[in-house]
């Protein structure tokens, strides 16, 4: 056991005697587990309403079930931090359904359209993480939601808290020519032991998980707090390198390679073993500092990789290969050879947004096409799959009628939004319409840019959009315009890269939100001018003179 010193007991760590609650959050989960308020929302909150709830399950627990209040309609981003939860929530829920790996069948797809339909005004929204977010749902509802989604093996249990979050997939494992390895089982293992039990709901903060064989690392292992990544070794075996302590928000870091080479059957246990020590040894006191990054920079990957092996695992893992570097492109776009002779079909909804009617056409699509599987991404995209080759073209065709593209244009396939002030207690700024209509404007002032540029939109300084890492991340924010009045608007950050750097800030560099169509065309421009052979945005960026990224 690493030794107990002063400056880690503060940190309120359990593994070091620490167990006295260290702040409200803390309190709220030591006196009742999150996982208990599903059988309230059951018997007690659904049948008397929403004044019915608790405070404390209602801004706390309600999240161990995937349920925050959404905010209330009509006020500004001025106000969001200075109103308390209860003035700014609505008596609504925005709703995550965990879709693990990103995997649906064409029943689950439906199923999602009709709860949509029903009980959430029709909205969906593709996220980051491969959920569905709905939204207006009704507490008297829920029952009646979870009885539908688990009906077709699907769930909201701990798509929000302090728990382990959805595990994120590559949309082709079992299906790529290129893996390395299929992530599936290792995934479903994982979800299936571990995912609604008590030994794993009440951690420090939020828990992200990634497993991928993908030769192009969509699952952006970099920035999880917890990846799988598929690697060969020298003996031609299969199986993984380990990742810990990633993670974005205020405070970025890049995830650490351990070093190991974990085998297939390995794989449930090490994970285990690692969200053990995040339990045990993790940082309690402030929330601020709660999350496994920050546990992760001060011991280091050796030292992590020590109490894994000595505390957790009984055993000591061999060295293992480093994973290859990833493509230019994550996101598994475009028409695509299966490793069976079938077809893949990626196609890019506006920045995540659809809705019900739209998820029930998908599902018709997939259903006439391929075999009815449909698979979600952590780019808000879609992915159809097991289409005939010679179908695929037809296929592309009729998403296209939907206005679901198959070859869009780079700022339709790389601009991501957050959910943003139209549902978000958090938010600022609007994040979902003005991405769409950047993206419609860019297509107009720039039709013949092609090359991978990613535009990632974020209502608040969370980071829910990964903006560190995008060439081109706006963080929502107030600004004063020309005229001295304070609107909505972003900071800028440039030349963000996955694993290598996070994006830059140059002083002063902000743009109202009316203004921002205007400040990326010319950057863009600029960057299209000056680039050489195959530079990157962010190599552009990083060496460019200021003057041109303002």
């Amino acid at each position: 056991m690493p030794p107990a010193t002063k400056r880690k007991k503060g940190e309120g760590q359990w593994a070091l005697g620490y167990r006295e609650p260290l702040n409200k959050n803390e309190e709220n989960k030591k006196n009742d587990d999150g996982l208990n308020v599903r059988r309230r929302i059951i018997d007690i909150y659904s049948k008397s309403g929403f004044d019915s709830i608790d405070p404390s399950d209602l801004r706390g627990r309600f999240r161990w079930m995937g349920l925050y209040t959404q905010r209330k309609p009509g006020i500004d981003g001025g106000r969001t931090g200075a109103l308390e939860d209860e003035e700014l929530e609505d008596r609504y829920f925005m709703m995550r359904v965990r879709i693990d790996g990103g995997q649906l069948s064409g029943p689950q797809l439906r199923t999602i359209a009709d709860v949509s339909t029903r009980y959430a005004r029709g909205t969906a929204d593709i996220t980051d993480r491969q959920n569905v977010q709905l939204h207006w749902v009704r507490i008297e509802d829920v029952p009646a939601i979870w009885e539908a989604l688990e009906a077709v093996g699907l769930h909201t249990t701990e798509a929000c808290g302090d728990v382990p979050r959805v595990i994120i997939g590559c949309p082709l494992a079992g299906i790529a020519a290129d893996e390395v390895v299929d992530a599936t089982p290792h995934l479903r293992e994982i979800h299936d032991r571990y995912i609604g039990s008590p030994e794993f709901s009440n951690l420090p903060r939020k828990f992200k998980t990634a497993m991928s064989g993908c030769t192009s690392h969509c699952t952006v292992h970099e920035i999880n707090d917890i990846a799988f990544v598929g690697v060969v070794n020298e003996a031609g075996e299969t199986g993984y390198q380990v990742f810990v302590g990633g993670g974005l928000s205020t405070n970025p870091m890049f995830a650490q390679s351990l070093g190991v080479f974990v085998k297939p059957e390995q794989t449930s246990e090490v994970w285990h073993g690692v969200t053990s020590i995040f339990r045990d040894y993790g940082y309690r006191r402030l929330r601020s500092r709660a999350r496994l990054k920050f546990l992760m920079k001060d011991w280091g990957a050796a030292k992590f990789r020590e109490v894994l092996e000595k505390e957790y695992l009984g055993y000591a893992l061999p060295d293992g290969p480093e994973p290859a570097a990833p493509l230019a492109r994550r996101d598994h776009v475009g028409i695509h050879p299966q490793k069976d002779g079938a077809c893949y079909v990626g196609f890019a909804p506006r920045v995540g947004r659809v809705d019900g009617e739209l998820l029930g056409v998908i599902g018709d699509l997939a259903e006439r096409y391929g075999s009815g599987r449909v698979r979600t991404t952590n780019e808000q995209k879609m992915v159809i799959l097991d289409v005939p080759e010679e179908d695929a073209e037809a296929l592309a065709d009729a998403l296209a009628e939907h206005d679901l593209q198959v070859r869009p244009s780079t700022f339709r396939r790389q601009t991501m939004a957050c959910t943003g002030i139209e549902y978000c207690k958090l938010a600022i700024v609007d994040t979902k319409q003005r991405s769409m209509d950047l993206i419609e404007e860019l297509e107009e002032r720039l039709p013949d840019f092609d090359q991978p540029l990613t535009i990632n939109v974020n209502g608040c300084p969370n980071a829910c959009a990964r903006i560190q890492v995008a060439d081109i991340g706006l963080k929502g924010q107030l600004v004063v315009d020309d005229d001295g009045e304070q609107v909505e608007g972003f900071q800028i950050h440039l030349g963000g890269r996955l694993g290598a750097s996070f994006g830059k800030k140059v002083r002063g560099l902000k743009t109202t939100s009316a203004g921002l169509t205007d400040y990326v065309e010319r950057v863009v421009r600029r960057f299209d001018e000056q680039r050489t052979g195959g530079e990157t945005f962010a190599e552009w960026a990083h060496r460019a003179d200021e003057a041109d990224l303002k």
